[in-house]
């Protein structure tokens, strides 16, 4: 509930002291213990008050807190109703009042084009229909209750984060209006809150801090440049010409373009644009050859550029907090580098087959998203090792028999989906350390097994993994032993009984001078495949075949 520091730091600063502010307002001299410039269990945000010394002001944070007021009510209200409702049952109550709204209407016409029975009095009639009308409408309008709760929690929290900004704008103004020595904050007695301040000058400080930033770095001297939480909203084509920056932070603003100069900026590895009013990327960015870190988190972006791509060299891409639906078809066939990717609350339904291509990639999350399942060569991703697929809630019902292929994988979280069986081939996972599969209807392996830990569905899966391959093997070994081949080993029975009786006798008589001792069957039984060898050559071949599909049968056990 709180405002984020990096987002809101003036406002979350001075919501933080709220309490010792109302003591100072009330009236105490001696603040002592409620001391607002040094609160208890407050961490002083040393660098936001390097940069702002006068918010350790008592008077402007008195006068500060004054123009916050709605914001610290609608927390209070939110902190009360409870936490934002996620995306996905907000959809499902606005469908369900729609479907109730229908089904009334229906009802209703009804009602109306009904005709009065012969015999009925029309106003008794109209007295029933009425009544009929009236029930229709409180049955109606007591199941869409709770449902319109869901959706105006939902709006309220998004009112919410409008008022977060536009509150964190005005403590810009009174800050800079108190800093230039104008009366705009109000702080003689009497005086609840600021004056108008103009907007004229609104943004002149971090112009000219950007222009002192340019003139700085036209030398190629320049290599990093930390313009986060600047309040900026334009950026410089100018800032194209700093061909000697390597990183570039520009996050925590309010940004809505990126200027398509950005390309001459050959030599930059690191771009964080995080926490802006981002709606789309410069389709120039990917000419940033040598780009390691993009961080584009916290915008509005829907789509991202195809030449995205084209950044070969990126290893570290954060797309999270956006409302992206799909990622470039392309994506993955480019991004050979690419060791962790983030693109968790968007809007994503699929991920492009080409993603099964990045070899590299270590670290997947793509958590509240609506997928519906993953490509099926999702198993290429070998130097997988974190994987985050919960909350895709009724979408994820299935993974691929791939999966198991992952031999990385170290940390897998599956939970909040509808899940029903996971596949063959999980118990492969040998490497697999850390388990979520909670709210899931899992049938296998069964709910007992779950509980009882990663190791546990492991040794599961791979029992019936190897259960499996036990049964289809003991399938070919039935075919290769069918009637229709076991023919040919039958043919010749009489020659080979024969032939052994004649070997066995004429061996006995040599050694035993006549003498005819008790026949020996495993004697017999060597003679008799030597001697069908010999007799032969098709038996000899398929021998040698079912003694090496013998061998692997009881390797596999």
């Amino acid at each position: 509930m709180d405002p984020n520091p990096k987002s809101f730091p003036i406002l979350s600063y001075v919501m933080s002291r709220l309490p010792r502010i109302a003591s100072f307002k009330a009236g105490q001299t001696h603040l002592g213990d409620h001391d607002i410039e040094q609160p208890p269990h407050v961490d002083v945000d040393v660098e936001l008050v390097g940069r702002m010394p006068r918010l350790q002001h008592p008077a402007l944070l008195a006068s500060m807190a004054a123009v916050i007021a709605d914001v610290a009510q609608t927390r209070s209200v939110l902190r009360a109703l409870g936490d934002r409702p996620d995306h996905e049952a907000v959809d499902a109550s606005r469908a369900r009042i729609a479907e109730i709204d229908a089904d009334l209407s229906q009802q209703l016409g009804e009602i109306v084009t009904a005709s009065c029975p012969q015999g009925t009095d029309p106003l008794q009639w109209r007295d029933e229909m009425a009544e009929r009308e009236a029930e229709c409408r409180a049955r109606a309008e007591r199941e869409k209750v709770a449902l319109r709760a869901v959706v105006q929690l939902d709006e309220m929290h998004e009112a919410y984060g409008r008022l977060l900004r536009d509150a964190e704008e005005r403590l810009v103004k009174m800050y800079r209006s108190a800093a230039e020595g104008s009366e705009a904050v109000g702080v003689g007695e009497g005086k609840e809150g600021p004056a108008v301040v103009q907007e004229e000058g609104e943004g002149e400080g971090v112009n000219e801090e950007v222009i002192r930033i340019l003139q700085e770095g036209s030398g190629n001297r320049l290599e990093r440049v930390d313009l986060s939480g600047r309040q900026l909203r334009h950026l410089p084509e100018a800032f194209g010409k700093l061909r000697g920056l390597v990183s570039l932070n520009l996050s925590n603003n309010l940004l809505e373009a990126i200027p398509d100069a950005i390309s001459g900026l050959e030599c930059l590895e690191e771009l964080r644009l995080s926490s802006n009013s981002l709606l789309s990327l410069p389709d120039s960015i990917g000419l940033l050859m040598n780009l390691k870190i993009l961080d584009v988190s916290g915008n509005k972006l829907k789509s991202l550029p195809d030449s995205i791509s084209r950044c070969r060299s990126l290893m570290e891409f954060d797309a999270s907090y956006n409302e992206l639906t799909y990622l470039p078809t392309n994506i993955g066939f480019e991004l050979q580098n690419l060791e962790k990717l983030w693109i968790h609350l968007n809007k994503i339904r699929s991920l492009p087959t080409s993603v099964c291509d990045m070899r590299s990639l270590r670290l997947l999350d793509a958590h509240f998203n609506e997928l519906r399942g993953l490509p099926y060569d999702i198993g290429k991703l070998t130097n997988l090792e974190i994987l985050n697929l919960s909350s895709n809630f009724s979408d994820l019902q299935e993974l691929p028999a791939t999966f198991g292929d992952l031999i990385s994988l170290r940390e897998l979280d599956l939970s909040n989906n509808q899940i029903h069986a996971l596949p063959d081939t999980f118990g492969r996972l040998d490497k697999l350390t850390k388990l979520n599969l909670d709210q899931n209807p899992l049938v296998m392996p069964p709910s007992e097994v779950v509980t009882q830990g990663v190791e546990a569905v492991k040794d599961y899966m791979a029992k019936r993994w190897l259960d499996i391959l036990l049964e289809e093997e003991g399938k070919s070994m039935a075919e290769e032993t069918s009637p229709a081949q076991v023919g040919w080993l039958t043919r010749g029975t009489s020659w080979l009984t024969n032939w052994v009786s004649g070997v066995s006798g004429g061996v006995a008589e040599y050694l035993g001078a006549g003498q005819r001792p008790s026949r020996d069957p495993y004697f017999d039984q060597q003679l008799l495949f030597m001697g069908w060898c010999q007799h032969d050559s098709e038996f000899s071949d398929k021998w040698k075949e079912i003694t090496l599909t013998h061998e692997h049968f009881w390797f596999i056990c």
